[in-house]
């Protein structure tokens, strides 16, 4: 049986901004959307053979420091369902780019529903020491966490951190280190603190790290899209007894790379993109944990609250923003210490770093978050970051 789709051309605009901040710095932004102007939200922008890059938002726009260094270099922009695009970092300058036309290819999936679904999933979980790059590498990652009370944002606390990753053999992340750091002021009625730095959850609940065994699911297609030019099948399964517990993974029909996974426990997705040797790096995260605290009886009184609970969460998000896979010049410095919460950390604010660190634009989530903390005093957020010890 084959499945074809019909030729539909997509287009998306990247209306852009150029910038130029110090005599050898530029800035790129843009705005990345389909053929009917929806954004296209966390779509990697990559320089592969530098191995740098950032993500689009949720609004699908990014912002990109580059140096005239990198003039001759191609950026490639790419996400799922969409063919990347390749241009010339001069180029993009140069020419007045409106809309790019994308052609989505035909679909075949003869290969993919011959075979039993569970053991497709096992050739791609067979074959990720491959895939994935799995030696030793440091990752640059902008981490941030929005502590939340009753859907509220009453605290936030973003790390630039380097980490150190042995690939995906690895269950944990190796040395980590804060290099920087900004947060608002705690405005948290339950101020719940973890035992550990937050980012040290994106390797330990990671299904690829800590080996799934496919039997353990009841898998099945229930979508096809593409990559780079490669089929893509997305494959969900269903924890046995368990059918709320699931994870789906997006694996390409000939590389068996996994794209993307995304599962039921915190609403996580992780996103991967490909390295300059092809081999596939993590680009995105994010994920949110949901609990309940009891609060003091002069707390309820004053939330207004019905019960003796009030709900929080933490909403994490990890940006992947540069990779270094030459030994020689990997640096990464333990900082973190174990029993110390993500907001308990005190560095220096530097606003200059901040300023022009290759981060996407503010999305509407981060926007009306920030305002919320904004209005709680009535005191902007770059003040609070400039006032609150670091």
């Amino acid at each position: 049986m084959k499945i074809f789709k019909n030729n539909l051309i997509i287009f998306f605009v990247c209306l852009f901004h150029i910038s130029v901040f110090s005599q050898s710095d530029l800035i790129l932004k843009s705005k990345i959307v389909d053929i009917n102007k929806q954004p296209l939200a966390f779509t990697s922008i990559s320089i592969m053979s530098k191995s740098i890059g950032t993500i689009s938002n949720e609004e699908g726009r990014f912002y990109l420091k580059l140096t005239k260094e990198n003039l001759n270099d191609t950026i490639t922009i790419s996400t799922l369902g969409f063919k990347s695009f390749k241009i010339k970092v001069q180029d993009f300058i140069n020419q007045e780019i409106e809309v790019v036309t994308l052609e989505e290819d035909m679909v075949s999936l003869d290969e993919v529903i011959i075979q039993n679904p569970s053991s497709y999933v096992k050739s791609a979980l067979k074959k990720l020491k491959k895939t994935t790059y799995s030696k030793g590498h440091q990752l640059n990652i902008l981490y941030r966490r929005f502590s939340n009370e009753n859907n509220i944002s009453r605290f936030l606390v973003e790390h630039y951190v380097k980490v150190y990753d042995r690939g995906p053999t690895s269950r944990e992340f190796g040395p980590i280190e804060i290099v920087k750091a900004r947060k608002s002021n705690d405005y948290r009625f339950a101020k719940k603190k973890q035992k550990f730095h937050a980012i040290k959850m994106i390797a330990k609940q990671n299904p690829l790290r800590i080996r799934i065994n496919p039997r353990n699911y009841r898998w099945k297609i229930v979508d096809d899209t593409s990559y780079d030019g490669e089929d893509v099948t997305v494959l969900e399964g269903k924890v046995k007894n368990k059918k709320n517990k699931w994870i789906k993974l997006y694996i390409g029909s000939d590389t068996k790379n996994i794209y993307r996974l995304e599962k039921s426990d915190l609403n996580a997705v992780y996103i991967y993109k490909k390295d300059k040797d092809g081999t596939m790096v993590l680009s995105y995260h994010n994920r949110e944990y949901v609990f309940w605290e009891e609060v003091s009886s002069q707390t309820k009184r004053l939330l207004k609250l019905k019960e003796d609970k009030i709900k929080l969460s933490y909403r994490h998000e990890a940006i992947v923003l540069g990779i270094e896979t030459d030994r020689k010049k990997i640096r990464v410095s333990e900082n973190i210490r174990l029993g110390k919460d993500i907001g308990d950390y005190n560095l220096k604010y530097d606003s200059e770093f901040w300023k022009f660190v290759s981060l996407p634009p503010d999305s509407k989530f981060y926007k009306e978050s920030s305002k919320q903390l904004e209005n709680i005093y009535g005191i902007p957020i770059e003040t609070q970051f400039k006032r609150v010890k670091n």
